[in-house]
């Protein structure tokens, strides 16, 4: 079992140059995001951002685009077809055309799940040509497509908590062999929330030792899912961008518990604290 620390994550991370420009650090794609869950977006798109991503674009629903344009200022808040609040099959055209210019792409934060959903997550496991994260709803949208998932070429990576474990596979038995076993089934990297966070590719394991009780509330995951996703888009290997996120995830945390304790501290003070970790 590897366990990730502050000093193999500066070794990962891209070094900043002078003569350098926004390109240089990764251009990704959120599709998040639906009626009623505008935070979740909005949560993705700021942990990606703090976390060094060059460029970040937002695709949501047009239905809560202005809710994000105004709440959002950093990155690029772009509006897709939707059908009752979320995304659908109209919004496939629009997301083709942004998919060849990015790096990696994130999908399911507060997406919602419905047929129109469902279409968008089968048409990103079709033709996404960069790395995948695959939060929330697309775990369970991908739960019904495990042969697509298993066919895809490119890395994909899963963050699922235990239920959303369940929906893919066994969740009897030791934990670190189940994850490793239904990542080496899918072809996949499964982070495994929890608390000893568990990430994996089949073969090689880390176990996550950040963190603390006051992160567990509703829009962490969000935060961790647009951090993994900046690190993909700064060109780091996919297992191990997977595991670093989780360890800036859960310092960040730690470092919240610190300044504010365990019981009143949000998802937007993780943000906020990202930055100290990456002076």
């Amino acid at each position: 079992m590897k366990h990730m620390n502050h000093n193999i994550i500066r070794t990962l991370l891209p070094v900043r140059v002078r003569e350098t420009h926004k390109g240089d650090y990764g251009k990704i794609l959120l599709l998040c995001g639906s009626r009623g869950f505008t935070g979740a977006a909005a949560l993705a798109a700021m942990g990606a951002l703090r976390t060094g991503a060059g460029l970040v674009y937002l695709a949501v629903p047009e239905s809560i685009y202005a809710i994000e344009a105004v709440k959002l200022t950093e990155p690029v808040v772009l509006p897709l077809p939707d059908e009752k609040g979320m995304l659908c099959e109209a919004s496939i055209p629009e997301i083709g055309k942004l998919l060849p210019k990015m790096d990696a792409v994130l999908f399911g934060c507060g997406s919602g799940i419905g047929p129109g959903t469902e279409a968008v997550l089968k048409y990103l496991l079709t033709n996404a040509e960069c790395p995948l994260v695959l939060d929330a709803d697309g775990i369970t949208l991908a739960a019904r497509h495990k042969d697509i998932l298993r066919g895809r070429p490119m890395p994909t990576i899963l963050t699922p908590h235990d239920g959303e474990f369940a929906r893919l596979g066994p969740s009897d038995g030791p934990r670190a062999e189940q994850t490793a076993a239904l990542a080496r089934e899918l072809g996949c990297i499964i982070l495994r929330k929890g608390h000893r966070t568990l990430i994996t590719d089949g073969d090689d394991c880390w176990e996550n030792c950040t963190g603390n009780p006051g992160m567990a509330t509703g829009g962490s995951g969000d935060v961790l899912a647009g951090i993994i996703l900046s690190l993909l888009g700064q060109k780091l290997p996919p297992l191990q961008a997977a595991a670093a996120g989780a360890w800036l995830h859960g310092a960040a945390g730690d470092l919240c518990a610190e300044r504010l304790g365990e019981y009143g501290m949000l998802p937007d003070d993780l943000v906020e604290e990202l930055p100290r970790l990456l002076k």
